[in-house]
């Protein structure tokens, strides 16, 4: 696949995973840290790629909110910590993130790597771990 679309590609491989989590746990809906802009590929036309025929509630609370905010809701709901400890951080960020992905170039290239049997494969070794 294209190294641009990385980030798409792997946002909507959470988001298949998220789904069948959430049907499993009887959830309703999704609910991301997604805010406008924060980094490059944060962009509404990724968004919408990303969520492209995935069918399910995709919430974004902190879409329109700058870096402090989401880190003052962070520290209050117990996020924060975690979210900036060591292996956090994503390392296959690629140099030139695609910041107004197409939707035919995101499914050619889910064809391209047989999204399906990768899912299965995934969802295979994954397990729910509640607090």
């Amino acid at each position: 696949c294209e190294e641009k679309l990385a980030c798409v590609l792997c946002k909507r491989m959470m988001y298949r995973i998220a789904i069948e989590i959430m049907k499993k746990e009887g959830a309703h809906g999704i609910v991301t840290g997604a805010s406008l802009g924060q980094v490059a590929s944060q962009t509404s036309q990724n968004l919408m790629a990303e969520a492209y025929r995935l069918n399910y509630p995709i919430y974004h609370p902190l879409i329109g909110l700058d870096k402090k905010e989401i880190i003052r809701i962070a520290e209050w709901i117990g996020t924060y910590t975690p979210s900036i400890g060591p292996g956090v951080c994503c390392t296959a960020v690629p140099d030139h993130p695609a910041t107004r992905a197409r939707i035919n170039e995101v499914l050619r290239a889910e064809e391209k790597v047989g999204i399906e049997e990768l899912l299965q494969q995934t969802l295979d070794r994954t397990r729910v771990v509640k607090p």
